[in-house]
């Protein structure tokens, strides 16, 4: 095994060891799939605590004697936070290196996991969702690119459909594990049941986790903050308040985020166009020039749109109009979420042998077909067609994600994976508060014109979800013709060779 060598380390920070290089024969170190592996756990719980909220949301509202729409702050705030950090990651990264990004993000979601069950009362548990926030935005895109740096490009798309795993199954996962924790040991619980796996992630990082690239010495821009705040903190807040918008009057008018954040994206990009010059911008827009980055992130962006609607939507189906309680609705999506984890690293192992049109073309036909069949349920609808349903769509989201994700990372330059995968967890934030924004509103807007012509609340709730995927279908229709732009990227000039 090659002798460790040191980082360069930020001004005053003393230099980290680095892992070793993968073997000649490139196949992982047993370190590195150690890491690796501890990465992907970190990252699944981190996403599984993410969509946790919506099926504890009632049981929080009547212990802390808080009304529906001051609660959807633990999920607005949660979105907000991911938004607003999620730019920095790149710059992160570089700075602290890949042993003290994990500890950070690591650190502050298990304080923020404990924080949640001790809070009397609802300010302090929105405040441990900012926490949690917090360290969530920072795994990813750690993840991301770490596996980018340590794993040949032949074997990417294997390791890359467990990363899809982590993205696409731990969201589908979490309102079945939260409705049967809520349903047996109340909503505190589903957090104490998530913070020893995160301790223990934790103190087995501290000891295994080691810097798998060179730190590089670059400075905090404070515009470059301030912008990147205003723009997607704006834009997320914005779009999430245009689908409340459509069932109530908002304090602020949701026209009005939406135009400070397009303002500050602006002037953010103005400014990291400048800085990158110096090589010095918080993200690095020079990813977009990358080949295969921009096709793989738009069909990336319209799957998310999809799936957020999909999450939001099908309980509302579920519950509002078939009549299910919690606990049988989150079961429902079970068996999808685990076949998006068996079909993860299956995907992976063929996107390494074809490449990712023959997946993502009949995958994005599927998720449409998917939201045709939601779009006819109803009050008296079978329920082995919605699982059947939900089938297809983990089927179809299986097929884009792996190809979505290392087809865009592909074409960097390993300087450049940090931003890379930073831009990509961005993108996936407002893609998913935009899809969410869109199912409600429409949802909203049709069940509210039904129930004005005498329709019963189940029958408008499922007219108008019908009206929401339909929408949906046809963006799908999107992401096929995106899909004849991507291609296998090569490795680029610069990158480790293995």
């Amino acid at each position: 095994m090659t002798a460790r060598t040191t980082t360069d380390a930020p001004d005053g920070a003393p230099p980290g060891p680095v892992a070793p290089p993968a073997a000649d024969d490139g196949k992982l170190s047993r370190e590195h799939f150690s890491v690796i592996a501890l990465l992907l756990v970190s990252g699944f719980v981190v996403i599984l605590n993410e969509t946790t909220m919506g099926i504890a949301l009632p049981s929080i509202m009547d212990d802390l004697e808080i009304t529906a729409a001051v609660g959807q702050w633990l999920t607005t705030a949660f979105l907000l936070t991911m938004a607003i950090v999620i730019p920095t990651t790149g710059w992160l990264l570089q700075r602290l290196g890949t042993r003290g990004a994990f500890i950070l993000a690591m650190s502050l979601f298990s304080a923020g996991t404990l924080l949640a069950p001790l809070a009397p009362a609802f300010g302090l548990l929105v405040t441990a969702r900012v926490v949690q926030a917090t360290g969530t935005a920072i795994m990813m895109p750690l993840l991301m690119t770490t596996v980018m740096t340590l794993v040949p490009p032949h074997h990417r798309g294997r390791v890359m459909g467990n990363v899809s795993l982590v993205i696409a199954v731990a969201p589908a996962l979490g309102p079945a594990l939260s409705g049967a924790v809520v349903t047996s040991l109340g909503w505190r619980a589903v957090f104490w049941v998530v913070l020893p796996i995160s301790l223990v992630a934790l103190l087995i990082g501290a000891l295994l986790v080691r810097d798998v690239s060179t730190r590089a010495r670059t400075r905090l821009d404070p515009l470059s903050l301030l912008l990147s705040v205003a723009a997607f903190g704006g834009l997320v807040y914005g779009l999430s308040s245009l689908g409340e918008s459509a069932q109530h009057e908002m304090p602020v008018n949701p026209a009005v985020p939406l135009v400070v954040g397009a303002v500050a994206l602006g002037l953010f990009v103005w400014r990291q166009l400048v800085l990158q010059r110096t090589d010095s911008a918080l993200l690095d827009l020079r990813v977009f020039l990358a080949p295969g980055f921009t096709p793989g992130l738009a069909v990336l962006a319209v799957a998310m749109i999809a799936m957020f609607g999909m999450i939001i939507g099908l309980p509302l189906v579920l519950q509002d109009a078939m009549g299910l309680d919690s606990l049988t609705a989150g079961l429902v999506m079970l068996p999808g979420g685990l076949l998006m984890g068996v079909l993860g690293p299956v995907v992976g192992r063929l996107y390494d042998r074809v490449g990712p049109r023959p997946l993502v073309l009949p995958g994005a036909a599927a998720v449409g077909v998917a939201m045709l069949m939601f779009s006819t349920l109803g009050p008296g609808s079978a329920l082995w067609w919605v699982l059947a349903g939900h089938l297809v769509l983990s089927l179809g989201l299986a097929c884009i994600f792996t190809p979505a994700f290392t087809s865009a990372l592909g074409g960097l330059k390993p300087s450049l994976y940090s931003h890379g995968s930073a831009a990509l967890s961005t993108v996936q934030q407002l893609s998913g508060a935009a899809g969410t924004a869109l199912f409600v509103a429409l949802l909203t807007i049709r069940s509210v014109a039904l129930s004005d012509d005498g329709a019963s609340e189940a029958v408008a709730t499922a007219g108008g979800a019908q009206l929401a995927f339909l929408v949906g279908a046809a963006v799908m229709v999107g992401a096929v013709a995106l899909a004849f732009r991507l291609r296998k990227a090569d490795a680029p000039q610069g990158a480790p060779a293995h």
